[in-house]
């Protein structure tokens, strides 16, 4: 069997995530229903990330095995688009060696969380940006973002429902960009915990508006008690931006 990866992007708002759940509309069925029209075996299709209903994709990546595609490698994209719905696009396709995992091969990933910053909403932001109307304090939010980068225990930043075997999680960089009204906020990391990106940005957030400061942080973290966190911020700004491989 060949090794095959996919770059992937989305538009995540009419889907339920990217995993498969019965008798919902998710991304990983969709690639997989499109898949089964050029194979002549059933594909199970593995992401870099298992995206939330409603976050969006620049650059996730999918992996599979397959020895009856029908297809060559480099016309993939194309013929995969011509089955998917125009919210999902493959954008890249390419062999992989035989142990190639998107989501146990990956050294790092980024996320890209947009804040809109005006006195109303913005009717073409509406799907893929957080709205906030009052002003926050953008210099304070980068410092105390600091305190977040490192290898640390993010538990106080997991939500329940997560199986995993450790929350210690190594951040490598935060970029907070608050030039326009489009405001960015950038994570990358060997991995996430669930909804840990959202929770991030909660509690960022709660420090621009004053809420939070840094010994609050400090404190946060030594707990990794969930309860004691800001609130988790809508999906809809959240962004795989992309995911790094040796």
């Amino acid at each position: 069997m060949d090794t095959y990866c996919l770059k992937v992007q989305y538009e995540g708002t009419a889907y339920s995530g990217f995993q498969i759940q019965p008798d919902q509309p998710t991304i990983q069925g969709k690639l997989e229903e499109a898949l089964a029209k050029l194979a002549t075996e059933r594909i199970r299709v593995v992401g870099a990330g298992r995206t939330d209903a409603g976050v969006h994709s620049e650059g996730q990546i999918v992996s599979f095995r397959s020895s009856g595609l029908t297809v060559p490698t480099a016309k993939l994209p194309y013929a995969l688009n011509r089955l998917l719905p125009g919210d999902i696009r493959v954008v890249g396709s390419e062999r992989r060696a035989k142990n190639f995992h998107a989501q146990r091969s990956a050294l790092e990933k980024t996320y890209r969380y947009q804040i809109y910053q005006g006195p109303f909403p913005n009717v073409f932001w509406r799907r893929y940006a957080l709205w906030e109307r009052n002003d926050l304090n953008w210099p304070e939010m980068e410092r105390c973002s600091r305190l977040l980068v490192g290898t640390l225990d993010f538990a106080a930043f997991a939500a329940s429902g997560s199986s995993v075997k450790t929350t210690v999680r190594s951040m490598h960089q935060i970029e907070l960009d608050w030039e326009g009204p489009l405001k960015t906020i950038r994570f990358t990391a060997d991995g996430f915990l669930y909804k840990m990106v959202r929770n991030l940005v909660g509690t960022l957030l709660d420090v621009g508006r004053c809420k939070v400061g840094a010994k609050d942080i400090e404190a946060l973290l030594a707990s990794g008690d969930r309860r004691l966190g800001s609130a988790t911020v809508a999906p809809q700004g959240l962004f795989l931006e992309s995911v790094r491989y040796a």
